[in-house]
């Protein structure tokens, strides 16, 4: 099963349109929040299982704050993170293991990846696709598993896109 966790795309359409062009087909798809008007393009670019949360900026109310189910045999929570407190730390995701059994609990919010082991569990931030923080590249991650059901993570950039201003300077000698 391929899961494609995004978050923080902040309605910057070419980005969600890139990362369809790059990944191809997935099983399900994650978005953490931060869609910004976009949830028709996600649903039209993919045609998968799709789980989205409404972020700090969107106003959809449509969007649920956030959601619950299973990926195959593993329970997920998925939450844009605005709400737990991410800003300074993980303590109340953790929590959410620790009472609840989560296999997986993702969130978004804080534009930086994050890739936490916790008690057989796991916490995930894939970064932001539109505006990262840590890194001047979108990120996203990847989700499989391998023949004896045990999830494994790729933790991906988007390709270097020149920018405009770097290419106007460069035609013009600034």
């Amino acid at each position: 099963m391929k899961v494609l966790i995004i978050s923080d795309t902040h309605g910057k359409s070419s980005c969600l349109k890139q990362i369809h062009d790059i990944v191809g087909d997935v099983d399900m798809l994650i978005h953490l929040g931060d869609v910004e008007g976009d949830e028709k393009l996600i649903h039209d670019l993919f045609d998968c299982e799709i789980h989205m949360v409404r972020g700090n900026c969107d106003y959809n109310p449509e969007l649920p704050i956030y959601d619950e189910f299973n990926i195959g045999d593993k329970r997920a929570f998925i939450t844009h993170g605005h709400r737990y407190g991410v800003n300074s730390g993980i303590s109340y995701l953790e929590e959410l293991i620790d009472t609840e059994g989560y296999d997986f609990v993702m969130y978004g919010h804080t534009h930086r990846r994050d890739l936490t082991s916790y008690k057989g569990s796991y916490i995930v931030n894939p970064g932001s696709l539109a505006l990262p923080r840590d890194n001047r590249i979108g990120t996203y991650m990847l989700l499989d598993f391998d023949q004896h059901g045990t999830p494994f993570f790729a933790q991906n950039e988007l390709p270097r896109v020149e920018s405009n201003v770097s290419s106007f300077r460069r035609k013009f000698d600034m």
